[in-house]
């Protein structure tokens, strides 16, 4: 099919490497526009930018869909289009110009998570399963039928990183097969069924850690805010970032408190104890926690 790719991030790049093998003609890559990033603020294209440029495709930025945008895209005729975290909203008249309309691969199990992140807020609800889901765009926020909606198990001591990373890998198949199925006039959408939630966009102060909370609550948030926008704390009056715990027997330790028993760097929670794995104080590199410990007094450390 002759299809116009939207999509911006890391995760996009798979679906549209899918494609291109699988012998579709990208006639169009829309992304969004370079944009700085480390400290040194200098400017990159995005992920998907960088890869369809290397596949030799057309690319085309910008971060407002606008009149000049959309009949740059249109003028390409795609027959459809495929979205994968572009970043942006696709309005009319761009929505039903393509025949066949447009897809979007969404990593959640539609209703559950409609919105910008629904890998985070999955796992910092402490769900026990995510999804994949292939639905047909239209006006509304996430709210198309879908062509392939299934379950996916979210792992124990899995990251937002890591999770999103296999959902990325898994859900290029989805989208072939959804493709495949349109060019065929066999496919078929159902309508979403289940209450719906919202899966805002994070912020710093999602990642904010208060350590009187529960030890399984702290869990799901760090995970689910890793790497962006990271897990903090304070120590010294400097933010300290939390880039991977585990939850620990321990239940004697008061919040924040940091001990090291049995090799293990162990912190106090409202309910129970998380183990420090990996921390990353102020002016440092991450390191291994018990490597940070080994080099402050290991007593009477106290985060947050």
């Amino acid at each position: 099919m002759r299809i116009a790719f939207a999509g911006t991030p890391d995760a996009a790049v798979p679906t549209l490497e899918g494609l291109v093998e699988a012998g579709h003609v990208i006639v169009v890559v829309l992304t969004r526009e370079d944009a700085s990033a480390g400290r040194k603020r200098r400017v990159f294209p995005s992920p998907v930018a960088a890869r369809a440029e290397a596949l030799g495709l057309p690319v085309l930025k910008a971060n407002r869909i606008d009149d000049e945008v959309t009949a740059s895209i249109l003028a390409a005729e795609p027959e459809l289009g495929v979205v994968v975290a572009y970043g942006g909203i696709i309005r009319e008249p761009l929505l039903s110009g393509p025949r066949d309309g447009w897809i979007n691969l969404h990593f959640s199990l539609l209703p559950r998570w409609r919105g910008a992140a629904p890998v985070q807020r999955a796992i910092m609800a402490g769900d026990k399963e995510t999804g994949v889901a292939v639905f047909q765009l239209e006006a509304g926020l996430d709210t198309g039928p879908t062509f392939v909606n299934r379950p996916v198990a979210i792992g124990a001591d899995e990251t937002a990183r890591e999770l999103l990373t296999r959902l990325a890998a898994e859900g290029v198949s989805d989208v072939l097969d959804t493709v495949t199925q349109i060019a065929a006039g066999s496919a078929v959408a159902r309508a979403q069924d289940g209450p719906a939630t919202h899966a805002a966009k994070l912020g710093t102060a999602d990642g904010f850690i208060d350590w009187h909370d529960s030890a399984t609550s702290l869990h799901a948030r760090i995970r689910g805010v890793t790497p962006d926008p990271g897990a903090a704390t304070t120590w010294k009056g400097e933010r300290f970032k939390i880039h991977r715990v585990g939850i620990a027997d321990a239940t004697d330790l008061p919040p924040g408190e940091v001990q090291l028993r049995d090799r293990q760097v162990l912190i106090g929670c409202g309910t129970g104890a998380l183990e420090l794995l990996e921390v990353q104080p102020a002016g440092k590199k991450a390191m291994v926690a018990s490597d940070w410990l080994r080099g402050v007094q290991d007593e009477g450390v106290r985060l947050g």
